[in-house]
């Protein structure tokens, strides 16, 4: 199945789909003795969801004013600390939906029974003993045109993306699928928590991603991902769509910029009674910095909730997409820097293109069977097509269906507080894969036919148990059952299956010394199974390759004062079976453009880091005093990265290629009460990293300088004006990798020259 949009109608359409809820860990405050009874105290803690029942008839709330423009820099909630003293007694639709800050208690649903609203979301990911965060969408969506995954997630520590064409994008959260060079993989890409963007076999496409549709983003770290079955190094990364509670009833946004850029969307929710929903639809077109990466996109999303009882709540999706998009590829260091807006000739000459059509509809829903004990289960199913001329025509049809159900108990027994979560995850899919040869962009005669089937089953529990009310020690398990098999159906598609199951057990703690802030640290497993694409490339059965291991250390702390806030995690990952890329040479040596490689399992690796970001109020009161003062903040986000090969027989201790040592986002904005905010940034690589197992060919260093300008107060209407590399400086963005490369080798991908964005939102 696939769609076909008309090519103007993009604004009327709906853009990506939507919700999920986490029901996190509670730290409560001292436990009274009605503890011994299995009742939680009413007043001191605040029972997951006991507050939370819905008035029979609520308001829609409206917005409140804000007195800054760019909440991003302002303190963020650490979870149960800032619990007020009688929680429990506090409507829960008292705090405004729409503000990412507000102090809620852990648990806690102010509209929506199943997804929490970003205040929410906050509270409960912070009970993660590992590197988490959440990004709320005013972080983003109101002061840049919000194209890419990176305008959403470059101050997020720790998440390496650098765009390569189009929206197209390399993607790493601690050194996952480095070796990967085309699409992506290593990290779980879902919308609301049940709806996968990642396929059945651990592949993904970043053009279906479009930030402007969503209500805020969660980032789950390694294995810190456990309760999606996210089995990989990299973690997940979950997308969450407004509801009717925590959206305008009218939105509209136009962005323009350079290089032709036009995007407009237009979105709607509200709630009528026991019915809530949401709809959103884009049209975006640009011609893109470099030649032959031209795009288009229509993408539109809906949701619509039933409140069947004030305890059960079920709620149905639908999301589609069409996408098509020129490809400019990689090219030399040289000509990279020399001439970033060159394409790659051949690239040109046979039009690679990667065009996507994609349906998917899910359902969740969440059953409250008591105070402290909710059931959540659903179901989706994905119609996918990718018709991507590239060395050959590659032609994908993707039928993936899956569910989910889960259970979380947060209750006190014996006198101590425990929170239980357990649940299973399903995903399957069946591909018929084909490919042709490329002439001039057609199809030519068929080079392969291949029925590939993968089957992902996910079981796991984590129980958090406080030993003291500021202190819980938790431990998880995660059992992974994958399935690969590949039929041919006709020419030179190999064939073969494996199977492939492993446990990743997970420890750690939460310590809350004080209300203010927590230091946690954690020891897991992860593994990752290798994707049909590897496996095609390579020419061999899925047996080829074994499951990539890893046992990461991570600790780390995280708070906020009314001036401060931050977030620290140091963490080492000892890996087994890394999958690297050893490079297909064409004739001379040359690496070829097309990225394709053989697949292989490294011995041992390491990868090991830092992250910190946060942000500082460092004046107030320049110009405007009093209680309504205007401030001047600034935020950061650093990452050091050390990945490198352990005592290899053939590469020492050379360092592992694909991402930089440090990488640097910094920004000091100013702003002033009425809604006005200014600013200068950087994005700062101060060294250049190697794009080769032989450590002998690096890209450059470089420091780029931006900034921006805009209005926003909370009322109606919002607008701004970026400049980004301001400079004009050439530099390399993205690059793939390779075992030996040379000065011929084909791949660097230019980053973007001066470019100016602007764009103005209504809201009602």
């Amino acid at each position: 199945m696939s769609i076909n949009i008309p090519r103007r109608l993009g604004a009327f359409m709906p853009t990506a789909a939507l919700s999920f809820t986490i029901i996190a860990i509670t730290a409560p405050a001292a436990f009274t003795q009605n503890a011994a009874q299995g009742e939680l105290p009413p007043v001191e803690v605040q029972q997951p969801n006991a507050a939370a029942k819905p008035k029979a008839s609520k308001a829609k709330p409206k917005p409140k004013p804000a007195t800054a423009a760019k909440p991003q820099a302002e303190p963020e909630p650490v979870a149960a600390a800032d619990v007020a003293p009688d929680a429990s007694a506090a409507p829960a639709g008292d705090a405004d939906p729409k503000n990412p800050y507000a102090i809620v208690a852990p648990g806690t649903r102010s509209g929506s029974l199943g997804v929490p609203t970003a205040a929410e979301a906050r509270a409960e990911i912070n009970r993660t003993p590992g590197g988490v965060d959440v990004v709320p969408a005013e972080e983003y969506k109101d002061n840049t045109p919000a194209i890419t995954l990176k305008d959403a997630l470059d101050y997020v520590p720790g998440v390496f993306i650098q765009p390569k064409w189009g929206e197209d994008s390399r993607l790493s959260i601690r050194g996952s699928g480095l070796s990967r060079n085309f699409h992506g993989r290593g990290v779980t890409l879902l919308m609301d928590g049940v709806i996968p963007i990642t396929t059945a076999d651990g592949s993904s496409d970043f053009q279906e991603i479009d930030p402007t549709a969503y209500r805020y983003i969660e980032v789950f770290k390694g294995g810190n991902a456990l309760q999606y079955g996210a089995n990989s190094l990299g973690g997940a990364i979950n997308f969450v769509m407004p509801t009717g509670y925590d959206s305008d009833l009218f939105g509209a946004r136009v962005d323009v910029g350079s290089f032709g850029l036009i995007k407009t969307s237009v979105s709607s929710g509200a709630v009528s009674g026991n019915t809530d929903y949401f709809i959103t639809g884009t049209w975006q077109e640009a011609d893109g910095f470099r030649d032959h990466s031209e795009g288009e996109s229509f993408r539109g999303s809906a949701n619509v909730g039933f409140k069947i009882t004030p305890d059960l709540e079920t709620r149905f999706y639908v999301n589609a997409n069409q996408i098509r998009q020129d490809i400019p590829g990689a090219v030399t260091r040289a000509n990279a820097l020399s001439n970033p807006e060159g394409a790659n000739p051949g690239n040109v000459a046979r039009d690679f293109e990667r065009n996507l059509d994609t349906v998917r509809v899910a359902n969740r829903t969440a059953w409250r069977v008591q105070d402290g004990t909710v059931i959540e289960f659903g179901g989706f199913y994905m119609d996918r097509h990718l018709d991507h001329p590239i060395f050959r025509v590659i032609d994908n049809k993707h039928n993936e269906y899956g569910g989910f159900w889960r259970i979380v108990d947060d209750n006190v027994y014996g006198g101590f507080r425990n929170r239980f979560v357990a649940g299973v995850g399903i995903h399957n899919g069946e591909t018929r894969a084909r490919q042709f040869l490329n002439v001039l962009g057609e199809r030519g005669t068929l080079f392969s036919d291949a029925e590939q089937k993968s089957d992902n089953t996910t079981f796991y529990a984590e129980n958090s148990f406080f030993i003291s009310p500021t202190f819980a020690i938790v431990g998880g398990v995660q059992y992974n059952d994958v399935e690969r098999e590949q039929q041919r159906i006709a020419g030179a598609a190999a064939v073969g299956q494996a199977n492939f199951d492993f446990w990743s057990p997970k420890g750690g703690f939460i310590w809350e010394p004080a209300k203010e802030w927590q230091i946690f640290g954690n020891i897991s497993r992860s593994g990752e199974a290798p994707t049909f694409s590897e496996v095609t490339l390579a020419g061999a059965a899925t047996t080829s390759l074994k499951v990539q291991r890893a046992t990461t250390y991570e600790i780390g702390t995280r708070g906020n004062t009314p001036d401060f806030r931050w977030d620290l995690a140091l963490y080492r990952s000892n890996i087994d079976n890394e999958f690297q890329c050893r490079t297909n040479l064409g004739p001379g040596g040359v690496v070829l453009a097309d990225g394709t490689c053989t697949q292989i399992n490294l011995d041992k690796s390491v990868h090991q880091g830092v992250e910190l970001g946060g942000a500082a109020r460092v004046f107030m009161g320049v110009f405007e005093p009093g209680p309504r003062a205007d401030e001047i903040w600034l935020h950061g986000a650093y990452t050091f990265n050390d990945f490198r090969f352990d005592n290899d027989a053939r590469w020492g201790d050379n360092e592992l290629p694909g991402a930089p040592r440090h990488y640097l986002r910094a920004e000091l904005l100013y702003k002033h009460p009425s809604g006005v905010y200014a600013g200068p940034n950087v994005e700062w690589s101060p060294e250049a990293f190697f794009v080769d197992s032989a450590n002998t060919v690096e890209t450059t260093s470089y420091a780029l300088l931006g900034a921006k300008l805009g209005f926003d107060n909370g009322g109606q209407w919002s607008a701004y004006i970026e400049g980004r590399n301001l400079t004009d400086e050439a530099y390399i963005a993205s690059a793939s990798i390779a075992t030996i490369a040379n000065a011929n080798s084909l791949l660097f991908e230019p980053g973007t020259g001066r470019a100016v964005y602007g764009g103005i939102q209504f809201r009602w």
